[in-house]
């Protein structure tokens, strides 16, 4: 009987060793696989979507005097968008007018009352030559007649003969003068109004390309992000006037530890999550990586003999078009 009792007691407390033995082993199985799969869990960095914004700024002062546009509107490269009243680029081109229309009066006065003096001074003197050359040959054959009956010598014959050959060479330069006078006015006269004119047409040209410049347009295909002046206030030269998002220029941006950075070369594609886009994983391809700064380190305590990690900026451009992507949405990536 009372071995009996002491077999049934070995043989439960075997049964309890065995069972504390299979617990044991399990508890190390766990403990194991903790170890390696629940003590590196993935690293989650979030960051977010962002775009390239063209600041558009006046290039003239004046009063805003009409927005062709609102904020949210898709616009296309070359459409207007602001119209901005200048009151002294106005003046100006009132002033530039009236440069050209003194300086072209000019020109038809040289062209025109000055040709009217040179022209009737000219005829004069052809006039004068006809009549001394007219006096000079009849004095020539009077001397001639007498040298030929012996009453002058053959000196006083020539001397006539060259006094009329002259009054014959200046007649013919009279009459050259009299048809530069008729084709025109002096050419230095001329050419003088006439860059007096092409001055005053460049100032022209010059304060009218300002004024066009008084209409603002898009400088690229995109959406009006901001608009900053109301209606009739006053900006000055170079003020902001409103800000544009470039369309199809999208980019990611994230932080991450130095650690990390392994994991992200120039030109890697890698996978992010957008949760705005019912959780799409999109690729993109990195092309942007800088350092933060010593403000953005993460300070090691030095008690666990670690160091100091800084932070750097990752930038990934979407491989493809991501239609919905708009910036200031949240991306997730996970190492």
């Amino acid at each position: 009987m009372n071995s009996n009792s002491q077999s049934s007691e070995q043989r439960a407390e075997k049964s309890l060793l065995l069972t504390m033995g299979i617990v044991v082993v399990a508890i190390a199985v766990v403990a194991i696989i903790g170890f390696l799969f629940l003590n590196h869990p993935d690293e989650t960095v979030e960051g977010q979507v962002e775009g390239t914004t063209v600041r558009i700024s006046g290039k003239l002062p004046g009063r805003v005097v009409e927005f062709y546009v609102e904020e949210g509107d898709s616009v296309h490269a070359g459409d207007t968008l602001v119209h901005i009243h200048s009151s002294v680029a106005q003046a100006q081109l009132t002033e530039a007018e009236a440069m050209q229309e003194v300086a072209r009066a000019q020109n038809r006065k040289v062209d025109a009352g000055t040709r009217k003096q040179i022209v009737q001074a000219a005829a004069d003197m052809v006039a004068q030559a006809n009549a001394a050359v007219t006096i000079a040959k009849k004095t020539y054959d009077r001397m001639e007649n007498l040298y030929k009956e012996g009453v002058i010598s053959e000196q006083k014959r020539d001397e006539a003969k060259a006094a009329y050959d002259g009054a014959v060479a200046a007649k013919a330069t009279a009459e050259s003068n009299l048809s530069l006078a008729k084709s025109g006015a002096q050419e230095e006269d001329k050419e003088s109004t006439a860059a007096l004119v092409q001055a005053a047409g460049g100032g022209v040209a010059q304060v009218q390309a300002v004024l066009a410049d008084s209409y603002l347009t898009a400088p690229a295909d995109g959406t009006i992000d901001v608009i900053y002046p109301e209606p009739g206030e006053l900006v000055a030269l170079g003020s902001p006037i409103m800000s544009l998002l470039k369309a199809d220029d999208r980019y990611i941006t994230f932080n991450v530890r130095e650690e990390l950075l392994n994991d992200l070369p120039m030109g890697k594609e890698i996978e992010v999550m957008i949760p705005a886009l019912d959780q799409k994983t999109v690729k993109a391809k990195v092309y942007y990586v800088r350092d933060m700064g010593s403000y953005a380190t993460w300070r090691s305590t030095k008690s666990t003999g670690s160091w100091d990690s800084k932070t750097f900026q990752i930038k990934a451009r979407p491989v493809g078009k991501v239609p919905g992507l708009r910036p200031g949405m949240t991306i997730v990536y996970k190492k």
